[in-house]
């Protein structure tokens, strides 16, 4: 699955602009109700219902509904997860009950066959047969199945003796089902006791297409004026079972065999190829069904096929599919996707897999893209990119996601973790070398480069928090599974695997990677696993010490939470260091069980300047400080974590800090230490000094050079490092005071870069001049502001807005949000109506973040209001846009927190238990808090909400954690910036 939606925040907007798996079964009797929303009933009461409901609709002659009867949906639903996050927080040892299924039975291949009704009732009918082996005595047949109504009397059991035309099957007697709702199982209970060998179970069932982006869902569009629905999946992590009976765990592998209905005017599409002809569905008029190759071994979660109108564009064996009105916009995916595939399969050094890829935007899909085998699907924004519409980081944003889709095909696909604890193999991974296949294809981005400052240091941040957790953890039911797709799996992750690259050599660490993939190719796997192939290949290659794995060296940075500061400290007569590591936290935490990393070291001095080097000289090996020798002379600068390859922070001296400090204030020394150690250093720098680690007067002094700087890589550092002072002091009386430093240290390169694009402008060029153009907007430089409203009433003024927008791509996240910041109602109506009528999926989501720019409260209240109604033109999908955009300001973040605090219930029941959403809502929503009015509510609503808060509760708890600290700093800080901020000079000395 594509990271979750990412909340890059600019400063002039702070807005989202992308843009990431022996039991006691519990007896039910009464009316309940599921997770999401399904009323179920005594097997009595459901057949007295069915048998009612089948006379009136045959009386009523309509065959088809007859087909497809399910559950009634219930009138009101409770909070989504409610009933397996019964206790969180303080209580949540009582939710971990054991949810993996019994070991006793293995799937070996399935049959499905899914009929979808894309009207009336939106229901779908479905038979199962699943080829299984007992590999040891069981009184029963325990597998997934949520909120499908199963036809108990239609299930057979059979022992399947012999193979091919002279095989023989021997019916067991089944004595009862059994439905544990908490672990989501459905027991098929046997009269005799199974023995070894293989049988086969048929399940014949029914279900919803519901709307809540899980599971086997329905989505809709509107083209000339007319709905038109499809039918679409998301099973990752835990919702194939929502769409037939199965063994819904990663490691549980088998083949799969589907039978698709349709209507015949439209089409469907599965991870494999179609094996033969279309064929009628018996007694369902206009129907066919459709009939598909059967799949290599493969994960529940992994499963996917679609019922669409859609058209499609064609290279070779790779298909994009979109509806017809966007398809030109799935151009740019069609070219980059098969170079990026092929150049996977040299970069693994195995063939893709399967025989051929489909690629799919679809109007409404809870995550950014999810990496089905054969069928990957996304949101469409994140594949579709129209020329002279969409911006240039929209159009980066569309390569990284598919090259983190196409890399999945091996890393989660071919080789599947055994269970979620080690989830970060896949999104890990599929993080670090979606980097390294747009690299391949779109070299002049530089997009190496930029790792440190969009994978890096936006991780640090969540990972000094104590709330944090370890890259693999362990957890339980479905709602823990989902709390880790978060930065920590994918940018964490992506992170500690590029230090492997480096400290391995790249020779190493690939060669490794193919020899892991190769050897459990079709089957699941651990960290260990991996860490066994790569250490094989470290010693055959002389990569690293026969007494020394990487397992010894990788656990310290997987089973651990945190990372670690690096203090050097020289002694400046002996051209020595002492390097000492301990754990960076924001709220340091004194603690006798500190944690001790293997710790690659690099480093270069003034006189070498080598910052090419990135394989360690030496390691601290989980021991709390050494001796170097630096070689360097007392008046030179030491940089240590050459290109910030290693996952720590480097602290030093005062004296080296004032060292570097006065060489990035000479023009020469900006040539020598490189863009990437820059932005390291500025990074650092103020976060160490945030977390009390430094002195803010010398962090601060670190930004002085930004006047001299024209570098894309430090300036973003700086902002993001920057914008937190930003975020605390906005509110403040001495804000002027920022704004008057900030100013004079970006109007330079500002006025440089200007406002006018040009065709041939390189991509670092163009980032630099909206990151400078959105702060200096949103500081209220008039130039800015003014150029920025004067293009956007001519926009308004246009014949035929509509097709006529002089605004330049790029500089519409800043245009839109300054206009409408500057505007009232009149400009806000009139970029809801351009939001409305849009047909580019880039065009609405930045439209989207800028309708929270205004500063008018009734409006943000009512476009809040709109994020949380059905039919009001903002799709499920996108409330946590609307949320994050809203929260973004000063004026808007107070509205977004009553709201979720007083309307709670309203907000899960509208998104049910979709992970990223909820998770984005709260994490932007509480992110500004600073103070202890705010947290008093914040831990209010936690509490209240506790057993509710499902796959949110971690996410809450970090967002406490971040408001103790801003307090805190807040405390602590306030007053010595405000005093530095006052007497500060950033002219640099000749």
């Amino acid at each position: 699955m594509s990271r979750p939606p990412r909340m890059r925040l600019s400063r002039g907007s702070r807005r989202m602009t992308q843009s990431r798996e022996a039991l006691t079964i519990m007896a039910e009797s009464g009316p309940t109700f599921s997770k999401a929303g399904t009323l179920s009933v005594p097997r009595w009461a459901a057949l007295l219902v069915a048998a009612v409901f089948v006379a009136i609709l045959v009386a009523t002659g309509l065959a088809v509904y007859s087909l497809t009867a399910c559950p009634a949906p219930a009138a009101t639903a409770p909070a989504a997860g409610t009933a397996d996050a019964a206790a969180r927080g303080e209580d949540k040892a009582v939710d971990r009950i054991d949810v993996r299924l019994p070991r006793s039975v293995h799937p070996i291949a399935y049959e499905i066959r899914l009929l979808p009704f894309l009207q009336g009732n939106f229901s779908f009918r479905g038979e199962v047969a699943i080829t299984m082996n007992v590999t040891e005595p069981t009184n029963n047949v325990t597998l997934h199945a949520l909120d499908l109504a199963v036809d108990e009397r239609s299930v057979s059991l059979t022992r399947q003796d012999g193979v091919g035309d002279g095989a023989a099957s021997t019916g067991v007697p089944i004595s009862g089902h059994r439905r544990d709702r908490r672990r989501q199982f459905h027991v098929i209970q046997t009269r005799m006791q199974l023995q070894p060998g293989t049988y086969r179970v048929r399940i014949k069932f029914t279900g919803v297409l519901g709307d809540d982006l899980q599971g086997f869902y329905r989505s809709s569009y509107v083209e000339k004026n007319v709905t038109r629905w499809v039918a679409v999946t998301q099973f990752q992590s835990t919702d194939a079972r929502r769409a037939f009976p199965c063994f819904d765990e990663p490691a549980l592998k088998a083949r799969f065999k589907l039978h698709l209905g349709r209507p015949k005017n439209m089409t469907t599409v599965s991870n494999m190829p179609q094996s033969s002809a279309s064929t009628p569905v018996d007694g369902v008029p206009g129907y066919v069904w459709d009939h598909y190759q059967e799949s290599v071994p493969m994960s529940t979660y992994l499963v996917a096929f679609a019922v669409t109108d859609f058209a499609t564009l064609r290279n070779g064996s790779f298909t994009v599919w979109a509806r017809r009105d966007a398809l030109q916009q799935a151009r740019y995916a069609l070219q980059i996707g098969p170079r990026v595939l092929n150049y996977l399969e040299k970069y693994f050094n195995i063939p893709y897999p399967l025989p051929k890829m489909d690629m799919m935007a679809l109007p409404d899909l809870a995550a950014g893209a999810m990496e089905n085998w054969g069928l990957i699907t996304y949101r469409e924004m994140a594949m579709l990119y129209q020329e002279g519409v969409s911006t240039t980081s929209n159009k980066q944003q569309v390569a990284t996601v598919v090259s983190h889709e196409l890399a999945h095909q091996w890393f989660g696909n071919l080789v599947t973790p055994s269970w979620w604890s080690d989830l970060w193999l896949n999104e890990g991974f599929a993080s670090y070398v979606e980097y390294l296949g747009v690299d391949a294809v779109e070299p002049d981005w530089l997009i190496l480069e930029q790792f440190v400052v969009s994978e890096v240091q936006m991780v640090f941040g969540l990972d000094a928090l104590q709330s944090s957790h370890p890259v693999s953890i362990e957890v339980f039911n479905p709602d823990e599974i989902n709390e880790i797709f978060d930065r920590i799996s994918y940018g964490k992750g992506a992170s500690i695997i590029r230090m492997m690259d480096h400290f391995l050599t790249t020779k190493v660490f690939t060669s490794g990677l193919t020899g892991y993939l190769r050897g459990r190719s079709y089957s699941s796997a651990t960290q260990n696993n991996l860490w066994d192939a790569l250490t094989a290949q470290a010693h055959s290659d002389h990569a690293l010490p026969l007494d020394v794995t990487v397992r010894d060296i990788m656990d310290t940075w997987t089973l651990q939470t945190g990372y670690p500061v690096v203090t050097v400290t020289r002694d400046y007569g002996t051209g020595s260091a002492r390097v000492e590591q301990r754990r960076f936290e924001l709220r340091p935490n004194s603690s006798d069980a500190e944690p001790l990393w293997w710790v690659p070291i690099t480093f270069t001095t003034q006189a070498v300047a080598d910052f090419a080097t990135t394989k360690p000289s030496h390691w601290l090996r989980r021991q709390r400080s050494t001796t170097l020798d630096l070689g360097a002379r007392a008046g030179e600068w030491v940089v240590f974590n050459i290109q910030e390859t290693g996952f720590y922070r480097v602290n030093y001296d005062t004296q080296n800090w004032r060292l570097l400090g006065a060489a990035l204030r000479d023009q020469h020394s900006l040539a020598v230490i490189a863009a990437t150690n820059r932005a390291q250093l500025v990074d650092d720098a103020l976060n160490l000094a945030r977390a009390g680690v430094l002195d803010y007067g010398v962090a601060l002094d670190m930004t002085r050079y930004l006047r001299l700087e024209t570098a894309y890589l430090p300036w973003k550092a700086a902002l993001n490092a920057l914008g937190y002072i930003d975020s605390m002091l906005v509110d403040s009386g001495h804000y002027d005071k920022f704004k008057a430093y900030m100013m004079d240290l970006m109007l330079p390169l500002y006025e440089s870069v200007g406002l006018e694009e040009h065709p041939n402008d390189p991509l670092l060029k163009v980032l630099t001049r909206v990151s400078l153009m959105s702060w200096t907007c949103n500081f209220g430089h008039e130039p800015c502001v003014n150029a920025a409203f004067d293009m956007f009433s001519r926009w308004r003024n246009a014949t035929d807005p509509d097709r006529e927008n002089p605004i330049p791509a790029n500089l519409k996240p800043v245009v839109y949000c300054t206009a409408l910041r500057k505007g009232g109602q009149a400009e806000w109506d009139f970029a809801w109506q351009r939001y409305l009528r849009t047909n580019a999926a880039s065009e609405k989501d930045l439209l989207l973040n800028a309708l929270g720019c205004t500063r008018e409260t009734w409006i943000l209240s009512r476009f809040l209001e709109r994020g949380m109604t059905d039919n009001s033109g903002i799709r499920k999908q996108d409330v946590a846009r609307v949320f994050s955009s809203v929260s973004g300001s000063v004026v808007g973040q107070p509205l977004a927190v009553r709201y979720l605090r007083d309307k709670w219930d309203r907000v899960l029941q509208y998104l049910g238990s979709s992970m990223f959403m909820i998770n984005n809502i709260v994490r932007s929503t509480f992110k500004r808090i600073n103070s202890k009015y705010e947290l008093m509510d914040l831990k209010r609503f936690a509490e209240d909400n506790k057993k509710e808060l499902g796959t949110a509760a971690r996410q809450v708890l970090q967002s406490i954690e971040q408001a103790e600290a801003n307090i805190e700093w807040m405390d602590k800080n306030f007053d010595t910036i405000v005093w530095w901020l006052g007497n500060a000079t950033v002219r640099p000395s000749s």
